[in-house]
């Protein structure tokens, strides 16, 4: 017994190492002085405790990717900078960071005094981002316990100074969201899906996931509501009716914070680094994220 538990010791102790940037207690290899953060652990569930500098946390998630989170985040996060609240934008999918690219932001975070990242800006949001610290196309090839440390590192270990943190959470129900939903205190989510019904399967999920761990839902977002061609403006469901995520959100008591159409220059202005919020201001798109942003500041009472 003795000889099998200090080989899977050893095996866990390896896992540790898989990458130059990897140390057991501090995977982002920063100054720290004294213990780094960790997840307090106390026979069972993390103790929840708010971000120091951050007055209200929202996370914007999916049951499944390629629904377009991301892109509703960020337009989320830059619409709410517009309307003079002072915004911060978290990307937490370590493995697949989009929001360098999506926010134009290129440069290597600085260290303050105090060993805190200070994060990059841009549109008038502050941004963090695992992307901001790896080379663009080096692999983060983690384990669940190196993730959740890198993560809670990059939650407590940037000087923030905003009045709201959107966090781009990775899709599913994995270890990032089980992180920021146990060890953070959230002050809502939004729910992004498209209208097909292998999305919102995914929806109830994530849903039922942040209940169980006590946030509440801001509501749903449905994105590519609709194709609206930008020759003829004639427009049709290509992802499936509508009502179907109208029927989701009221099976589960939720509201509709906004109904998004696809279009092409929401991706291409994605692409090129300029939200359509910022790229197109008098877009249809645009007021619609305005809109989004809107009602989610109602809900935090700014």
């Amino acid at each position: 017994m003795t000889r099998i538990m200090a080989s899977r010791i050893a095996r866990l102790q390896k896992c540790f190492h898989t990458s130059s940037v990897v140390y057991h207690d501090n995977p982002l290899g920063l100054p720290v002085k004294g213990t780094p953060p960790t997840l307090r652990m106390a026979r069972g569930l993390p103790t929840k405790s708010p971000i120091k500098g951050v007055k209200h946390v929202v996370a914007v998630a999916s049951g499944k990717g390629g629904v377009g989170k991301s892109t509703t985040a960020v337009n989320l996060a830059v619409a709410l900078a517009s309307q003079n609240i002072s915004t911060g934008l978290l990307d937490a999918d370590l493995f697949g960071p989009s929001i360098p690219r999506m926010m134009n932001l290129t440069s290597t975070p600085e260290t303050t005094p105090q060993n805190l990242l200070r994060p990059l800006t841009n549109y008038g949001v502050k941004c963090m981002s695992m992307g901001f610290l790896i080379d663009r196309d080096a692999p983060i090839v983690w384990r669940g316990l190196m993730v959740m440390k890198a993560l809670e590192q990059l939650l407590r270990q940037v000087e923030w100074g905003v009045d709201v943190l959107v966090v781009d959470m990775p899709p599913g129900t994995g270890d990032t969201q089980l992180t920021v939903s146990q060890s953070v205190v959230v002050d809502g989510a939004v729910i992004v899906s498209t209208p097909q019904d292998v999305a919102l399967a995914d929806v109830r999920k994530g849903v039922n996931m942040f209940r169980k761990v006590g946030i509440p839902i801001f509501g749903l977002v449905q994105n590519m509501s609709l194709y609206q061609c930008p020759n003829c403006s004639h427009t049709s469901h290509i992802f499936g009716n509508q009502d179907h995520l109208v029927s989701t959100a009221q099976s589960m008591d939720l509201d509709i914070l906004a109904n998004i159409p696809l279009h092409p220059d929401v991706c291409a202005t994605s692409d090129a680094g300029t939200p359509i919020v910022i790229a197109q201001p008098t877009s249809v798109h645009a007021e619609v994220y305005r809109g989004l942003a809107k009602k989610v500041a109602e809900k935090l009472g700014l």
